[in-house]
């Protein structure tokens, strides 16, 4: 209903438009999508900076559930990089009152092989009827089900182990993209 998310680290990054003003990408963001109001969230997720990361894509930090609603990517855990990143999102996200503001708490599995972890609940897919959620095998799963279930009333939420797609740089909202009218 007008207004998309962005990160700086995208829109404004080096090796994509990192001679234009946010203002350039505004006019062009609006012109493909139809939007009027750009929300600018600093960065992305940690783990997303790494070799096989998107350097920020916003599909992991944040997304709206309907036109007055945005979920947020919620690290509860101080030891956690992304503690910081959700703190300052959520301080982002609270300067436009007009949006309803929803947590949605990050799985407490912290690290992988590799290192910190970018497990997020926000990325996800609306499908007829349903809501295509990942999950970790992590106790949050049951948690982030039932905040996606309040805020996408009437859908089934279904849990897909999406570990494997995060080890490579995505998720299930990443392999599931729509293409804009």
């Amino acid at each position: 209903e007008g207004a998309v998310l962005l990160t700086e680290t995208v829109q404004l990054g080096s090796g994509r438009n990192d001679s234009w003003t946010r203002e350039q990408v505004e006019i062009e963001i609006h012109s493909k999508l139809g939007t009027s109001q750009a929300i600018w969230l600093k960065r992305g997720l940690t783990r997303d900076y790494d070799e096989f990361g998107t350097r920020g894509h916003v599909d992991i930090v944040a997304c709206f559930s309907d036109a007055n609603t945005i979920l947020f990517h919620d690290q509860q855990n101080p030891e956690h990089p992304d503690f910081e990143v959700s703190k300052e999102v959520r301080r982002t996200l609270e300067s436009f009152p007009q949006f309803k503001l929803i947590p949605v708490p990050a799985p407490k599995t912290l690290t992988d092989d590799e290192g910190w972890v970018d497990y997020s609940y926000i990325n996800h897919y609306i499908v007829n009827g349903a809501v295509i959620l990942c999950a970790f095998n992590d106790e949050n799963d049951a948690v982030a089900k039932k905040v996606l279930e309040g805020a996408y009333p009437g859908r089934k939420i279904v849990l897909v182990d999406a570990r494997e797609l995060f080890a490579r740089g995505g998720g299930i909202h990443c392999i599931t993209q729509q293409q804009p009218a």
